[in-house]
């Protein structure tokens, strides 16, 4: 016997005599004596069950802490208790023993295929064999291996391990995309003033850029030589008995030249042409440029004034081209300004342009906001957050995002089949939320799937699917 052992076993001498010193001074065998009595009434009142399965272990009959994995009698001579494999310690939430699995006779008929390690090492064997712990191998049948990427964990582990599951199901799968943008002018609420013919310009509003003007407001009065022809012709039309009308004869000429309808109401009813006339602002706006200037000549088509209804703006976004499949005409659209950072404005997309930018590899996207305080001016920066998934009120089967593992090659989702099994199921995705993910094909609403250690599981299941394509070449041989 070497040195070490003797130390151990003089050490455990001391423990016990010690304890039983200790407890016989105390008489601690006395005080647990009616815990013990009643312990042992209570086995014996209760019905046993007469379990199934292998026998894993021997127990004390009076249901104290003792064990042994050999048959034994206790010190008055009563023989130890079999446990069976349906009898062990079971992590039900109902505390029941576990079911057995196969019975008997349904494995009797079942054809062995191999014998796998009990502690899941990638080993396996023809024939029974035992580890290097004495446990014996664990037989694979004919079918077990079937789906050999099916992970299959006791409900221990599971706990230990973390694994968490949740229900797929119908919803409305949405996120945010937050990206620059810049406001600019509604270009359809932008008007232009210029002349149609050769005039001179007299008299100019006291009108500057950046003034705000009504519709109807002088902005200019004006004197042109074709203009009062056609003026005379059709004041001499009116003399000589001709009716007044906007679409006939020198009325219709002096409408196309621009001369306003009041005017030429007026020529018609004092049957003379005013000295000069008045232009007026097409729109209620702002000013944003003005060329006009009193004693110029104003040729066709210059530029006098260009005016900008504000009430409605639009802000460019610039979207990246990966979330393009994301981003649809009518989404709701958030819009906060630096000199505002309190104050958000909704809008909706407008149009997205079909266009990628080749530098920044980014698509302009316009959005209509109401502007009726004039807080949003041209050119301010902008930070844009656009609802993008499926559309409000548009159900769609969903997944938790933690639930889906994508490869790269594939996109897996781990179902719960009960008893500790999870299957690998092939998934393809559509919209990605916030929180969930739009499940299109591979599972439906109600499944359970997998949202924590779901790649511990995935590890497992590739294992076990190489480790059953190796033993059935070895089968096969």
């Amino acid at each position: 016997m070497s040195a070490s052992r003797i130390i151990a076993t003089v050490s455990l001498a001391a423990i016990v005599g010690g304890g039983g010193y200790l407890a016989g001074k105390n008489d601690t065998g006395a005080l647990l004596q009616p815990y013990l009595g009643w312990a042992r009434m209570a086995a014996e009142a209760e019905p046993r069950r007469e379990g199934t399965g292998a026998v894993i272990y021997y127990r004390h009959p009076d249901g104290l802490a003792e064990y042994s994995a050999k048959p034994k009698n206790t010190d008055d001579g009563r023989p130890f208790m079999a446990v069976r494999q349906s009898e062990d310690v079971s992590f039900n939430a109902t505390g029941t023993a576990a079911p057995v699995a196969e019975t008997a006779s349904e494995t009797a008929d079942r054809k062995v295929l191999y014998y796998r390690n009990p502690m899941g090492l990638p080993d396996t064997s023809k024939v029974p064999k035992k580890d290097t712990m004495g446990m014996d191998y664990l037989p694979v049948y004919e079918g077990d291996d079937a789906d050999s990427s099916t992970v299959k964990v006791s409900l221990g582990k599971l706990q230990r391990t973390g694994v968490k599951t949740a229900l797929a199901e119908k919803t409305t799968v949405s996120r945010r995309i937050r990206v620059p943008g810049t406001v600019t002018l509604d270009e359809r609420m932008v008007s232009i003033v210029s002349m149609r013919t050769d005039a001179f310009i007299e008299d100019v509003a006291d009108v500057t850029t950046g003034d705000r003007i009504t519709k109807g407001e002088d902005l200019f009065r004006f004197y042109s030589k074709e203009i009062a022809t056609a003026g005379a012709e059709y004041a001499t039309e009116m003399r000589n008995g001709g009716k007044p009308g906007p679409d006939t004869g020198s009325a219709l000429r002096l409408r196309n030249l621009g001369v306003p309808a009041a005017t030429i109401s007026s020529i018609a009813a004092e049957r003379k042409v005013p000295q000069s006339i008045a232009y007026t602002s097409p729109r209620d706006g702002v000013v944003l440029e003005r060329m006009a200037m009193s004693g110029m000549m104003a040729e066709a088509g210059d530029i006098l004034f260009r005016i900008a209804d504000l009430s409605k703006v639009w802000v460019i976004a610039e979207v990246p081209e990966y979330e393009l499949g994301s981003v649809r005409k009518g989404a709701v659209v958030s819009v906060i300004v630096r000199n505002l950072p309190g104050t958000a404005f909704k809008g909706t997309v407008d149009l997205i342009y079909p266009e990628v930018q080749t530098q920044t590899r980014t698509t302009k996207v316009r959005i209509e906001l109401p502007n009726p305080g004039g807080q949003l001016m041209s050119n301010m920066y902008a930070e844009v957050e656009i609802e993008a998934g499926a559309g409000a009120g548009s159900q769609v089967v969903a997944a938790p995002n933690s639930s889906v593992i994508d490869t790269g090659d594939r996109q897996i989702v781990f179902l719960d089949k009960g008893e500790g099994r999870f299957e690998p199921m092939d998934v393809s995705l559509g919209a990605r939320g916030e929180d969930m993910t739009e499940i299109t094909k591979g599972i439906a609403a109600g499944d359970r799937v997998v949202v924590s250690a779901n790649f511990l599981l995935d590890a497992e299941s590739n294992l076990n699917a190489a480790l059953s394509a190796l033993t059935s070449d070895e089968v096969k041989r």
